[in-house]
């Protein structure tokens, strides 16, 4: 099946012959693609909606894979065993949620091998989450897709080592690859953090001060990196 740039990449990121489960399927198209490419044997697809999942299911049973995924209605982690799967996938939802995710159910989680997000919103938070509970992010993707920019992780469990706070924003991986869309990226996120600096310009208060410094700072640091992934 033809997926979007964003499910693609997602997908494409999936160990081979794992048994996976999709946080949040929303359509079901990863579990669907995981099945017909071969990568997975088995799939549970959850989703906290339940039209969601009725729609899931009717899509399963018109294609014939009801044997190999499975719809569970229910919120995060709570609709898995542990040692039930080997990898999840948690996408389209913001890095704050998927931090309480992994967080809530630490019992599932750790039995988890391979962990797959796509924030939304706040990577840069659950990127420091991972790091801070012995997580090491071992691969990363950039996606553009109508104009906007989507972040895939790979993680595993393990220690790992940040030299840089700036490497909690923008994937270190990415910088060494020299990720062909990162520039960009990285020029989009200056763009914008010099439109909130305009925006604070003139407020007088102790927060929007502190605010101000702090983001003078995570421009320079922008700059910095780009700076140094032009060279």
């Amino acid at each position: 099946m033809k997926l979007s740039k964003r499910l693609q990449a997602i997908g494409e990121m999936v160990p081979k012959h794992s048994i996976v489960a999709d946080i949040g399927t929303d359509h079901g198209y990863i579990p669907v693609y995981l099945i017909e490419s071969g990568i997975s044997k088995r799939v549970i697809g959850s989703d906290i909606s339940k039209n969601s999942l009725d729609k899931i299911i009717e899509y399963v049973k018109e294609i014939g894979y009801e044997k190999e995924i499975e719809s569970r209605l229910g919120n995060g982690l709570e609709v898995l065993k542990p040692y039930e799967v080997d990898t999840v996938i948690i996408a389209g939802m913001g890095g704050l949620l998927i931090r309480d995710i992994l967080e809530d159910n630490k019992e599932v989680s750790n039995s988890i091998t391979h962990f797959i997000f796509q924030p939304m919103i706040a990577s840069k938070e659950l990127r420091k989450y991972l790091h801070d509970n012995n997580f090491i992010i071992l691969d990363e993707k950039i996606v553009k897709e109508e104009n906007k920019y989507y972040e895939i992780i790979y993680a595993k469990k393990g220690k790992s080592y940040i030299e840089k706070d700036i490497y909690y924003e923008i994937s270190k991986i990415l910088i060494e690859r020299k990720d062909p869309i990162l520039q960009e990226f990285i020029e989009n996120k200056m763009k914008m953090t010099e439109n909130i600096l305009a925006d604070l310009e003139g407020k007088d208060t102790d927060k929007s001060k502190e605010r101000y410094f702090e983001l003078i700072g995570k421009l320079n640091d922008l700059k910095e990196v780009l700076i140094n992934f032009e060279s």
